[in-house]
């Protein structure tokens, strides 16, 4: 396989196992929820930045859920996944992915995937199942592990940004979102899977969420917000499904990008969820660094 096909797919393949994870360009907030906010669970209130700060609390005050969603990225890629996250301390869990279209889909059955790959997270990164068709590409190994750090280092103020993400998202980020843009409206009662729910939607900026809820340095931000804008991300509409008990139960993130719409949607269920993960046999693991080193090495010349 040619090297830029391997750093195609492997790249491809981090930056979906990466957007299934945290659902998308939702804010990361290591910050606590307000105490002063004593509503009890369950009343119906009339402002929603009073309700969204008890979802916040009660969402957040949790440690595990299953998730099941989809995800589509332009003419790039469009996927669905299903798994389960712990975030007691970082993201950890495993994840289905399906790849179900767009240019990333292509490359992936190009490497000889079927489309469908396995993602287990742990606190410092994560490992991906590429399958019998790209072990056969890299001596029998099927599994990549991405390093959150070695991610940063080669994706720059995304991927510090990135990083920052995967090691605290939960799901109540996109209730975060809400509050921090100061623009969120109650849409009113629906039906969720079965669920009553009452559903909030809002308008976030992007880049200055992210700035906000990060630690990146100023020149860090700088380039992320020309990295943002040469994507074409500005803003988001973040919409949030609530059930009677405060539980985030859907969120949906929409936006536009150069190459078309981004547009995320996410259920959660089964809160308290017990989650085990195990890392793959280290035989049949290769590091994502090195196999760029190794294709470099193989395929000098290649284009």
């Amino acid at each position: 396989m040619r090297t830029s096909t391997v750093r195609r797919v492997c790249l491809s393949v981090a930056a979906a196992a990466a957007l299934t994870s945290v659902a998308a360009c939702s804010g990361s907030d290591s910050g606590k929820s307000d105490k002063s906010d004593k509503q009890g669970s369950g009343v119906v209130k009339a402002d929603p930045i009073a309700a969204l700060l008890d979802v916040q609390k009660k969402t957040g005050g949790e440690n595990s859920a299953k998730v099941e969603g989809t995800t589509q990225m332009g003419t790039t890629m469009s996927m669905k996944q299903t798994g389960v996250i712990d975030w007691t301390d970082g993201l950890t869990g495993t994840m289905e992915i399906t790849y179900t279209g767009g240019s990333m889909a292509d490359a992936m059955k190009q490497s000889g995937g079927t489309g469908t790959m396995q993602a287990r997270y742990f606190k410092d990164g994560y490992v991906v199942n590429m399958g019998d068709g790209f072990a056969k590409q890299t001596g029998g190994k099927h599994w990549i592990n991405y390093g959150y750090a070695d991610l940063a280092k080669m994706a720059g103020a995304s991927g510090e940004a990135m990083k920052q993400q995967m090691q605290n998202t939960t799901p109540d980020q996109g209730v975060k979102s809400l509050l921090a843009s100061g623009d969120v409206k109650k849409v009113g009662k629906e039906d969720v899977r079965g669920v009553s729910a009452t559903h909030y939607s809002g308008t976030v900026d992007v880049a200055a969420l992210t700035a906000k809820n990060s630690e990146l340095d100023a020149d860090q931000l700088e380039q992320l917000k020309k990295q943002l804008s040469d994507a074409g991300i500005t803003t988001e509409t973040v919409d949030i499904w609530v059930d009677d008990n405060d539980l985030l139960v859907k969120k949906t993130e929409r936006g536009q990008m150069k190459t078309g719409e981004l547009n995320s949607t996410v259920f959660y269920s089964d809160y308290g969820t017990k989650v085990s993960v195990e890392q793959p046999p280290a035989s049949d693991t290769v590091d994502f660094a090195e196999l760029l080193k190794q294709q470099q090495g193989a395929g000098a010349g290649a284009s």
